[in-house]
């Protein structure tokens, strides 16, 4: 049975059955599919459960029950309900919801979108940009006048190699001739080529026609940001895909390489990792809005690459968080990109892209979100070389999961990191999602953590940052407990009656206001500490026993 993910959904029985039914969240779910991707809900099943529960009936009656009151609460939401039986002998009701052609909303006017596995609210000027991105289907299937077979041989039959090399696609994919390759992955409609195939396998005329074929310029700049080269695909002759190839191997800094320092010896490292520039190509091209014009841009400075392409992000996707919300907007091509093995599978991307990065030592990618345009930032060089060395370890000893490798990378980067400040490090709603990032760094001595709840903290074992020669700057933050409550004894012995303000001062800011606040609560709690005052005036002293 398939868990939850972006297209699926469980829901107990209890949703639409006795005095617990609750139809207004079950209207709400239809509208975030039906403005989504679609998807289905499977009512029956409760949530952290694969299965409904063995021996549970459906009655017959509930099916036209739910199709009505789903058509009463909505509006522009197609439903289809029908009833399941599961291995195990129980019924469920699998709920299928189709993607809506316009805004579907519930019947009170309220507006929702399914992003990864959330439901989003869409308030304000969203609901007018969610009404403006309705078309990105309607553009994957614009109408042609190219007739299918008149699309570029040489193309086409590239693309079909491809497609039948690729390791991705199913044997009975492969067996297919051109033309039902092209029906296939909706690169044809009837008799004649959609958008897409005329993007991708159709003349240079037929791109040119378009109006928004991708179009790309590479601008070098100099340290004074003055520009001293230039590379343009503008002439509408390559595919989306053969662009890829085509603006890595023209562009002669992919291909530079510099030293690092490792130990006695000095490793040769790419200036751009290909896997990482591959992937922000792919997704420049597959995920823009191929109903605005405008040209794809790489800023190459001297220290870092700037991939900027134009548009907003899908609604519901932001900076704050592309490593977990995925959304496609043009279905047809991602499927190509997908199948050709140029992309990763749907949300793992960007996934990709911070596993490469900061697993050789370098910053994670700068996204960023402008009235217009979207911008991703790289670094040219690897800021901490050790870092590599250290995860290359970690993970041939204990094969590490991606999100185990990224949150590795994060940590060692860095002195230490709260829980909240991990959490916004890794685009986490709060610290509690933290468990499968963390997933087994703690159990293998690898990352230590200490502290409780909102005071936990996380750094890299130290012994390992030696090991690897990693020197971070030592300070108080890592301060032992026992240690700060005997700093701040003594800090109060010399002067009494102190607020908490002048106790950080003298301290230093290496100690965090939590912290300081944390050791003078348990000195109170232990008789130590005497606090007079409350709030902003509170005082504190040694106690009479002290």
């Amino acid at each position: 049975m398939t868990l939850e993910d972006q297209h699926t959904d469980r829901k107990s029985l209890r949703t639409i059955t006795g005095k617990t039914a609750d139809w207004d969240s079950l209207a709400k779910d239809c509208v975030c599919f039906a403005n989504g991707a679609g998807g289905r809900l499977l009512i029956g099943i409760e949530d952290g459960e694969a299965l409904p529960p063995a021996g549970q009936t459906v009655p017959p009656e509930l099916l036209d029950r739910l199709r009505k009151r789903i058509g009463e609460l909505t509006v522009n939401v197609q439903a289809l309900p029908s009833l399941q039986r599961a291995a195990n002998g129980g019924e469920f009701i699998e709920l299928a919801i189709d993607r809506s052609p316009g805004v579907a909303s519930t019947r009170d006017g309220r507006y929702f979108l399914r992003v990864s596995d959330p439901c989003q609210p869409v308030l304000g000027d969203d609901v007018l940009r969610l009404a403006n991105e309705r078309p990105g289907r309607p553009w994957e299937a614009m109408d042609s006048s190219v007739p299918r077979g008149a699309t570029d041989a040489d193309k086409l039959a590239h693309f079909v190699q491809a497609i039948r090399s690729s390791d991705r696609v199913k044997d009975s994919v492969k067996e297919k001739g051109a033309d039902e390759l092209l029906t296939h992955y909706g690169l044809a409609v009837g008799e004649y080529a959609d958008a897409p195939g005329r993007a991708a396998a159709g003349t240079t005329a037929d791109r040119r026609a378009l109006g928004t074929a991708p179009l790309v310029q590479a601008i070098k700049y100099d340290e004074h940001g003055q520009k001293i080269n230039k590379w343009v695909w503008d002439d509408c002759e390559l595919s989306p895909v053969e662009l890829v190839d085509a603006i890595w191997r023209e562009v002669p800094d992919f291909r530079e390489s510099y030293e690092v320092a490792e130990g006695l010896y000095r490793r040769s490292v790419p200036a751009y990792d290909e896997k990482v520039v591959r992937e922000l190509l792919v997704n420049a091209l597959v995920h823009r809005p191929y109903t605005q014009q405008g040209d794809i841009y790489l800023n190459l400075h001297p220290e870092r690459l700037e991939v900027v392409n134009p548009g907003r992000l899908p609604l519901g996707v932001t900076p704050r968080n592309m490593l977990h919300a995925s959304r496609r907007r043009n279905e047809g091509l991602a499927r190509v990109f997908h199948d050709l093995g140029l992309m990763e599978r749907e949300g793992s991307g960007f996934d990709l892209i911070y596993d490469r990065l900061l697993s050789q030592g370098r910053p994670a990618p700068v996204p960023e979100e402008g009235a217009d345009w979207v911008k991703v930032t790289i670094q040219r060089r690897i800021v901490k070389p050790e870092v590599m060395r250290l995860m290359t370890e970690a993970d041939e000893r204990f094969q590490l999961t991606q999100r185990e490798r990224i949150t590795m990378g994060v940590l060692a980067q860095s002195e230490e990191m709260t829980a909240r400040e991990l959490a916004v490090r890794l685009e986490t709603e709060g610290a509690e999602e933290l468990v499968p990032w963390l997933g087994r760094l703690v159990e293998f001595g690898l990352v230590r953590r200490v502290g409780r709840t909102r005071g936990t903290r996380y750094f890299v074992t130290p012994d390992l940052l030696h090991d690897s020669g990693i020197n971070l700057p030592t300070t108080l933050r890592r301060i032992e407990p026992h240690r700060l409550l005997e700093l701040v004894r003594e800090d109060l012995r010399r002067y009494p009656r102190s607020k908490i303000s002048e106790i950080s001062d003298r301290v230093g800011a290496e100690v965090s206001r939590s912290q300081l606040k944390r050791a003078l609560a348990e000195l109170v709690r232990l008789g130590v500490v005497v606090r007079e005052g409350t709030r902003s005036s509170a005082r504190y002293r040694l106690g009479t026993d002290s």
